[in-house]
């Protein structure tokens, strides 16, 4: 698990900003219904992310995420996973999360994504970006080689290598990476070391992607929370980060 359930995003609300939000369902191309979550400055805007959750699916945390996102004119949507093995409906904090993690496919999420990002441009995005947190990081960068056609991807503490079940991951897949990408690792995570950003980094530069690949030193996994004071620098730089690399890449779209 990523987060506790009370952690909240360490970003500030922008206080009198006018957005929408609202609880949607998806339907993706095989029919799979999801839960998603909607939220939109009230101003049109050419630019919406996706963002994908860590292993526990949507809840509170990037609800509030996608807020924080449309207060600063980018329009958002996050995303469940679960659709096929537990329903739409909104759960308890008592989810039992990891026997669904374990039957999500990769064929599954890239599904479900595309049509977070079908769902973003009928509302009027030109230009869209994946944003994923642990496991939503590792997919996050995957979507970039999904064929969805992603402005950039950006991923926070995400697993680049193989995933447990051998599964290739965005080290693996560099070549077929069709978009910029910005890695937010943890430096002092217990399950993704030094050596595996580095050969991330070393993929992405052999194969031309444009990228990043950002270390926050002793910070721990999961260090972009409210709850981690002691790592309230490296959540300010990493949100500044992303903010400047949506930008940017907007620019150039």
């Amino acid at each position: 698990m990523c987060f506790e359930l009370d952690s909240r995003p360490p970003i500030p609300f922008i206080q009198g900003a006018a957005v929408s939000h609202e609880d949607i369902v998806l339907e993706a191309g095989d029919g799979n219904r999801l839960a998603a979550f909607a939220a939109a400055p009230e101003e049109p805007t050419a630019v919406g992310v996706v963002i994908l959750p860590d292993v526990r699916g949507l809840y509170r945390f990037y609800e509030e995420l996608a807020l924080r996102f449309a207060e600063r004119g980018i329009a958002a949507v996050a995303i469940d996973y679960f659709g096929r093995t537990a329903g739409f409906e909104k759960r308890g904090d008592d989810f039992e999360y990891m026997p669904h993690v374990d039957q999500t496919t990769p064929e599954g999420i890239r599904a479900d994504v595309a049509a977070a990002v079908d769902q973003l441009r009928s509302r009027g995005a030109q230009t869209v970006f994946s944003v994923g947190f642990c496991f939503g990081g590792r997919n996050s960068w995957l979507s970039a080689a999904g064929g969805h056609g992603l402005a950039g991807a950006v991923g926070f503490y995400g697993r680049p290598g193989q995933g447990r079940d051998g599964a290739p991951g965005p080290t693996d897949r560099a070549a077929a990476i069709d978009a910029p990408i910005l890695a937010l690792q943890a430096g002092d995570d217990q399950n993704i070391t030094a050596e595996d950003n580095a050969a991330f980094d070393e993929a992405l530069s052999a194969a031309g992607v444009e990228h990043e690949v950002v270390t926050y030193d002793g910070a721990p996994h999961s260090f972009f929370d409210r709850r981690q004071e002691d790592f309230a620098e490296a959540s300010e730089d990493a949100w500044k980060r992303t903010l400047e690399f949506i930008e940017r890449h907007s620019a150039k779209n």
